[in-house]
């Protein structure tokens, strides 16, 4: 026997089909479209910190993080930036170097915008950045500039212009 598909039965079918798919993606996160996460590689000492608060806020904003647990000061070289420009951590994403206390929103800046640079810097360790600002900081925000990091390809200097500047 032949039956012909109504459109209230076809209605009803995408109905279903649609209250199934999701249950289903609600009860395993998994199975519900999510945006890719972005690659990041990252060179720390074992013992810092303020590393592995940076690492958890840039997971939080969506990079998936593979920790090189070999300090950093070879790796920083290795890319290029020197030492004045340094901090406790370095991190690789997309081609860019990323050194220190980056905010991830300037990651994504630096990504999206994909000027010819080496990457960006916060040198240093300051307070109030991201991974050091945790209680024990006790709200303080110091004054920081992540830099834009360019080198000279006919001298090999390396220059810096303000990226972004934060001011409390």
């Amino acid at each position: 026997m032949k039956q012909t598909l109504t459109r209230r039965h076809a209605l009803h079918l995408l109905a279903t089909a649609t209250a199934v798919t999701a249950g289903l993606t609600s009860g395993f996160p998994a199975l519900a479209a999510s945006p890719a996460k972005t690659p990041m590689d990252v060179w720390k000492d074992p013992n810092c910190g303020c590393c592995k608060d940076w690492i958890a806020l840039m997971e939080k904003a969506g990079f998936a993080v593979t920790v090189h647990e070999t300090g950093n000061s070879a790796m920083r070289a290795k890319l290029g930036l020197p030492a004045r420009l340094g901090s406790c951590h370095t991190a690789l994403v997309d081609g860019y170097a990323v050194e220190g206390h980056v905010p991830a929103a300037d990651v994504r800046k630096l990504l999206q915008q994909k000027p010819k640079a080496l990457g960006i810097a916060v040198p240093g360790m300051p307070v109030g950045s991201p991974g050091m600002d945790g209680p024990e900081y006790g709200g303080r925000k110091d004054p920081f500039d992540v830099l834009l990091v360019t080198k000279n390809l006919m001298s090999s200097d390396v220059s810096t212009t303000v990226f972004t500047s934060y001011r409390g």
